[in-house]
């Protein structure tokens, strides 16, 4: 007991030496560049599978904190229920740009965690990050794909082959499972490769897990906050969701750079006791 209160003091004391909420909130600015650009990529692909508007707007709904689907909700119906070639290739290209802005602010944020300077090249840095957006975004995918659709997967396969009861149960629980564990595995992956050190994958597993955990707990009840609490549409009107969600994506950036934080002193911690 005494070790854990010893590292979570470190880790407070780390938290406010980096000034990890103004890193946060950077990192909540690009995030939010990010968003339309990987909407647009995500819905434009969605005509081709043939799954309704409401459908994509219950997704989104369930996705996002209340209160910011409505934000994007003329344009997803749009983007869903008519096809655009050119808009995927407009997305792609915009999300792997915009959003790997975002990943680089978080790899400045994780060398500021480990006092490191940036010694790699320009190049490298904007490739490394255009990357980890790939992973990440391929983790959100399945993390999210999986609970909201689901029961839309079970259908469609139930068409070709009956699933027994026994069987439903156990895929029930093994999409959640996968979710949890893809959105970890890219998680090892972005404190493993952004800081520009070498980290033994050992030593950043406390870091990733942790960070898993709390930012589904911080979502979800950030998510019944707003639904239940928060007034955000009455005092800033139309811009209600946009607030909604810069706040969210300030959350995110504060949990992905406490992980962070975590990894440093637990990586102190073993290095001392060796």
């Amino acid at each position: 007991m005494k070790r854990f209160i010893n590292i979570s003091k470190e880790v407070v004391s780390e938290f406010q030496k980096d000034d990890v909420p103004l890193l946060a909130a950077a990192q909540a600015y690009y995030y939010l560049l990010s968003i339309v650009p990987l909407l647009i990529l995500l819905l434009s692909i969605l005509p081709y599978l043939n799954i309704e508007a409401e459908s994509a707007v219950t997704f989104i709904s369930n996705t996002l904190p209340d209160g910011t689907a409505s934000v994007f909700q003329d344009n997803i119906i749009s983007l869903v229920t008519t096809p655009k070639g050119g808009l995927l290739t407009i997305g792609i290209i915009g999300t792997l740009w915009s959003a790997s802005s975002g990943m680089t602010a978080f790899i400045k944020s994780t060398n500021q965690a480990y006092n490191v300077e940036e010694s790699r090249s320009f190049i490298q840095v904007k490739l490394l990050s255009i990357i980890l957006t790939l992973g990440l975004i391929v983790a959100f995918a399945v993390a999210l794909v999986l609970p909201v659709f689901g029961d839309v997967i079970f259908q469609f396969i139930e068409r070709f082959v009956s699933i027994p009861m026994e069987i439903r149960v156990l895929l029930e629980i093994a999409r959640w499972f996968i979710s949890l564990v893809v959105l970890g595995g890219v998680l090892l992956l972005l404190y493993r490769f952004a800081p520009n050190t070498k980290l033994p994958f050992k030593r950043i597993v406390p870091g990733a897990a942790i960070t898993t955990v709390l930012w589904l707990m911080i979502s979800f009840a950030f998510s019944f906050y707003v639904s239940n609490f928060g007034s955000y549409s009455a005092t800033y009107g139309s811009l209600g969701g946009v607030v909604i969600l810069m706040i969210w994506f300030f959350l995110t950036g504060l949990i992905l750079m406490l992980g962070a934080e975590i990894n440093v002193v637990y990586q102190r911690y073993k290095t001392s006791s060796m």
